[in-house]
């Protein structure tokens, strides 16, 4: 500490202060400059009052100093601004930039607005005069929201994912033909986990009770179908997801679920299993020929989910029936059927309005980078 700039208040010093800080009615600046001298009278190291009252120790050096040098009035108006807030220069201006567009400090998943302005003020050697507010508006004039991320779904546009992303719209834009159907193909995944403490239910004034501990029972793999001309869907809860499972699969959709259909095309991504090969190696070579015969696949691009409408079923049920503690797979099964069941008989579709026009006009870089 430097001795010369030592605060020591007077009686009448401390009792203006403490009456200053107790109505609370000054600006929050000077609040701060009465509660740092008078933590300082107290004995108080910088370090302390710095993380107790959120300031900088250049603020409370230079206080203190002013108070010293000029007295209390002074160190309490220390640095009053004008009305009109400060705006950075174009050096700092762009140090804010290169911070906010840099990755977070290590043990930091983003950056906050107060972890930016902490390291700007560090890199301006402790310059209080910039405030947090100041930071913050010139983020937003820069357009920048660096603790905002949005998930990007778009794959490398060359002509492999063009021509299949235009196939895929194609086949959407098909008018409705009950011999040869089309169906989205996807699966979803559910941990089923069990109360340690049984919920309690919610009563007038007061809601739900559910314990933050639970015992985590299983992993459930979830297949869904998905007709969006016939507002239909289909949940088929199972242990795996391997190759076997996916013949099934699509052995239930030809004999059970369309069994007069002379052609079911099957949209879906590019997943491992999603193979005619997976049909042989569940069933006799005749058998997986019957099967195979009836269905036709056609695959989204890669990093493509976007264009397979069984995502917003998916979407759907995880809100409206999984979105909750689930035990075991006697009540994951009634849960899905009662679902899937109530939205069948409403014929809930979805009003997909994306095609090809849409699609080369979204696009229209990529497209002309094709012939380039």
């Amino acid at each position: 500490m430097n001795i010369k700039n030592t605060v020591e208040l007077t009686e009448e010093e401390q009792s203006e202060l403490k009456a200053l800080t107790s109505k609370g009615k000054a600006g929050a600046r000077v609040l701060k400059r009465a509660n740092l001298l008078l933590m300082t009278d107290k004995g108080l190291q910088d370090k302390e009052i710095a993380d107790l009252l959120d300031v900088s120790t250049a603020t409370i050096g230079r206080t203190k100093k002013k108070f010293v040098e000029d007295g209390l009035a002074e160190a309490l108006n220390e640095g009053n601004r004008s009305g009109c807030p400060r705006k950075l220069d174009k050096i700092s201006d762009a140090l804010l930039t290169a911070i906010a567009c840099s990755k977070p400090p290590p043990g930091c998943a983003k950056w906050t607005l107060h972890l930016i302005a902490q390291e700007f003020l560090v890199l301006l050697e402790g310059d209080d005069s910039v405030s947090v507010e100041t930071i913050r508006r010139q983020l937003k004039d820069n357009d920048l929201k660096p603790w905002q991320k949005k998930m990007w779904c778009i794959g490398k546009m060359n002509a492999d994912y063009i021509a299949r992303m235009e196939h895929v719209l194609d086949v959407y834009a098909r008018p409705e033909n009950t011999a040869e159907p089309v169906v989205n193909f996807d699966e979803a995944m559910k941990q089923l986990v069990a109360d340690i403490t049984p919920q309690t239910e919610s009563k007038p004034g007061q809601p739900g009770r559910m314990d933050y501990e639970y015992k985590r029972q299983s992993v459930a793999n979830i297949f869904m179908f998905y007709d969006c001309h016939k507002g239909w869907r289909k949940a088929k809860a199972t242990t795996h997801k391997k190759a076997e499972d996916f013949a099934h699969c699509m052995k239930d959709l030809v004999d059970i679920h369309y069994p007069e259909a002379t052609k079911i095309h099957v949209v879906m991504d590019n997943f491992g299993t999603h193979t005619a090969g997976s049909l042989y190696k569940a069933f006799e070579p005749k058998e997986a020929l019957r099967i195979l015969n009836k269905l036709e696949f056609h695959y989204t691009p890669k990093h493509a989910s976007w264009l397979n409408k069984v995502e917003i079923e998916i979407g759907v049920m995880n809100r409206q029936c999984l979105n909750r503690r689930i035990p075991d797979w006697e009540t994951l099964h009634e849960e899905l059927a009662a679902w899937e069941t109530r939205r069948n008989q409403e014929k809930a579709s979805i009003k997909w309005q994306f095609d090809v026009d849409a699609a080369r006009e979204k696009f229209t870089r990529a497209y002309e980078e094709l012939i380039s």
